[in-house]
C-alpha cells in the first residue's frame, strides 16, 4: 500500500509495537505515507480513564514522538499524527479542542461504542440489540457532520443480528449521508485478517451501488500487519469485484 492512515501502538493498551517498529515495517513494504490513527483519550466530564484508549500524558508523549519520528525518517516515508476517536456529542467540543491544541494531522471517526464507554453498547458485540442500529447511523452522521474527521473507519462494525431489510433501509441512509459529506469510508483490513464479522458482504455490495470513495485501512495492531501483502490483495480483489478502486491517498480534513 502507498498509504495507510490506520495505524496503532502499545500506547492504547491493546495493541503491540512501538512508533518506530510500525514505521520501519512500512518501509519495508515499501509504504510511503504512513498516518498514525491510536485511540485518543475521551474527556469524560467526571474523570472516568478508559482502559482501550490512551491517557492525557500518554497522548501528549505519543504527539512528541512521532513528530520526532517524522523528522528522523523523513528521507524514507512521510509521518502524520492522527486519532481515531469516537463521538460522544456531549464531551466531542473538549476533546476537538484539545486535539487543535495538540496539532494533530487528521482524526478518522471509528464507533465502537454507542452514548459513552461505560453504558457498554459496544457495536462489536455480538449480542447488541438489532434495533440500536439506527442510533449507530444517527451518530456517525451527526459526528461526520461536525467536519472534523477525514473519513470513517470499519462503518460496518455494527454486529447486526436482525431482519436484513433493517440492515439495508439503515446502511443505505448511512452511505447517502457520508456520500453527500464527500466523504470515504474504510475497508477494514482487520476485520478481513481476523475473519471478523466485517467486512459484511450486504453492506459493501451497497457501498458499491451508492457511489462512495473508499479507501483500505490496515488498522494495524502489530507491526507485521503493514506487511501483510495477502490480506491485501485480497481486499482488492473483493472490493474489484463489486467494481470498486480504492483511493491510493486522502486528503485531510483539520479537526
Amino acid at each position: 500500500m502507498f498509504a495507510n492512515y490506520h495505524t496503532h501502538t502499545t500506547r492504547c493498551h491493546h495493541a503491540a509495537g512501538t512508533e518506530r517498529e510500525y514505521i520501519e515495517s512500512a518501509i519495508r513494504d515499501g509504504c510511503r505515507i504512513l498516518g498514525f490513527t491510536d485511540h485518543s483519550p475521551q474527556l469524560f466530564q467526571d474523570g472516568f480513564v478508559s482502559p482501550i484508549r490512551m491517557s492525557v500524558k500518554e497522548a501528549e508523549r505519543y504527539v512528541a514522538t512521532l513528530r520526532d519520528l517524522a523528522e528522523e525518517y523523513k528521507n524514507d516515508i512521510t509521518i502524520y499524527v492522527g486519532f481515531e476517536a469516537e463521538y460522544f456529542p456531549a464531551i466531542f467540543p473538549a476533546l476537538r479542542q484539545y486535539a487543535r491544541d495538540l496539532g494533530i494531522d487528521y482524526m478518522i471517526l471509528g464507533q465502537h461504542t454507542l452514548t459513552e464507554e461505560r453504558q457498554n453498547l459496544w457495536t462489536a458485540r455480538g449480542d447488541i440489540d438489532p434495533s440500536l442500529l439506527p442510533l449507530y447511523v444517527d451518530q456517525v452522521l451527526e459526528g461526520l457532520a461536525t467536519g472534523a474527521f477525514t473519513y470513517l473507519a470499519h462503518p460496518d462494525v455494527f454486529h447486526f443480528r436482525g431482519e436484513e431489510a433493517m440492515y439495508r433501509r439503515e446502511m443505505r441512509r448511512l452511505l447517502e449521508g457520508v456520500k453527500a459529506l464527500g466523504l470515504p469510508i474504510e475497508y477494514n483490513l482487520l476485520g478481513l485478517r481476523e475473519k471478523r464479522h466485517y467486512p459484511v458482504p450486504i453492506f459493501w455490495d451497497m457501498a458499491a451501488e451508492s457511489g462512495c470513495e473508499v479507501i483500505l485501512g490496515r488498522d494495524a495492531h502489530a507491526p507485521v500487519m503493514l506487511e501483510e501483502k495477502e490480506v491485501e490483495e485480497c481486499a482488492r480483489k473483493e472490493l474489484a469485484a463489486r467494481g470498486i478502486t480504492p483511493l491510493t491517498t486522502i486528503p485531510f480534513r483539520k479537526p
